[in-house]
This record gives C-alpha cells, structure tokens and sequence, in this order.
C-alpha cells in the first residue's frame, strides 16, 4: 500500500504540481510547498516504517516514529492554508460560492487525519491497531493525489465520485479483503475507522454545496479568515 501511494502521489501531481514546478511555471505561496514535502514525506515514512516492521528492526523503527508526530501535525497545520489559498483562487477565477465549499472537506480531512495518528501512537503498544490505524491515516491522505487523476483521465464523468472515492476508498476495501483472507477476520480497526472514512467521504460527495453546506462553509471560511 505504501508504493501504491508513493505511485498514487507522483502520478495524480505530476501534472498540476510537479511537471509545472520542474518547468519554472508554478507560483503559489510558501505553504503550498512545505504541505507538499510533510504529505510526501508522510508516505515516505509510512513506506520506510513499513520496510523497518518486515526486517525485524523494531528499535529503528521505534525511533523514526517519533519523526512521524512532527510530520503529521506538519501536515494537518498546512491542510488548512492550503484550503484557503485554493477558495481564494477558485473566487478569483469566478466560481464564487462553490469556491468557499471545499473548505470543509479540507477542515474534515485535517481533523480525520490527526485524529486518527494520535489514536495510532497511542495504540503503539498494540501493533494490530497502531499498523491499521496508520494505513488508513495513509490513505486518508492520498485522496486528493487521486481526485488529481481526473486531470489524466478527462473524460471520465464525476471525477469526485470514481476517483475521489470508488478509486481512493476501494484501498480501505482492498485492505479488509487482505484481512480476511490473512487473518480469517476483518480486524475492528478496519471496519469501524475504515467504513467511518468511506461514509464520510460518500456524504460530503452527496451534500457537496447544497444550500446547508454552503452556509457552513461560508460560516468556516469567515472564522479562519
């Protein structure tokens, strides 16, 4: 899962982030960038971390998940930012309220994300929990590296249902289907944190700026600005 995410993040920024950076023809503020290295570097860790569990390197492995704190936080703090410069964009290019709407998915995934790696290090004395947990928050993470893969595939209709959840999500699924199939059971982690994250993502995908919606967001918008 961790080289599907590596993939998954190259792959899905290469052409709004990291092909126009290369080129010199991509500006954005400061915060855009360093969320870029904590989200990558997120997955890198996971990657390594994962590596470190299967030779036997427990005391390395313990070692660089302090690291892992520092990251996740970097992470969650930068989400935000991010979010906002993205509405301050999309109301310049005239999409007005729609704009102000996906700041609350980007609130969600900072909240969901941070939630769910402080309950992995605080799990860290039970490895099948900590390891779930922190495979899920992994690919909480990566949502928005495949909602990017609509600008690969345009033609391909409703990119925020197949790619930002039948795409990203079927990860969750396939992870239960290795669990069963493993381990004879579907471990509690991935069916009550697992299936929380699906049907989180499959409501804002349904409310997605409704009149409800837009009234909240507008109301998030106005507190972080």
């Amino acid at each position: 899962m961790g080289w599907i995410g590596l993939a998954a993040s190259l792959t899905g920024f290469s052409t709004t982030f990291l092909i126009p950076m290369g080129k010199g023809t991509f500006e954005a503020p400061w915060v855009v960038y360093v969320h870029g290295v904590f989200a990558f570097g997120w997955v890198v860790l996971f990657v390594v971390q994962s590596l470190f569990i299967q030779n036997n390197k427990f005391r390395r492995h313990r070692l660089l998940g302090f690291s892992g704190i520092l990251i996740a936080v970097g992470v969650a703090v930068t989400i935000v930012p991010v979010g906002l410069y993205q509405v301050e964009k999309e109301l310049a290019e005239g999409l007005g309220p729609t704009a102000v709407s996906s700041i609350v998915g980007n609130v969600t995934s900072a909240v969901m994300f941070i939630a769910i790696v402080t309950a992995a290090m605080l799990k860290r004395r039970e490895p099948a929990v900590h390891k779930r947990l922190m495979l899920l928050a992994t690919l909480l993470l990566l949502w928005p590296a495949w909602f990017r893969f609509r600008h690969l595939f345009p033609s391909i209709p409703h990119p925020e249902i197949w790619f930002a959840i039948v795409l990203a999500d079927s990860l969750i699924l396939l992870s239960m289907i290795w669990d069963k199939i493993t381990n004879r059971r579907i471990h509690p982690t991935f069916l009550y944190v697992g299936f929380f994250i699906i049907a989180e993502h499959t409501l804002e995908a349904y409310l997605f700026d409704n009149s409800l919606w837009r009234e909240i967001a507008g109301k998030i918008y106005e507190l972080l600005t």
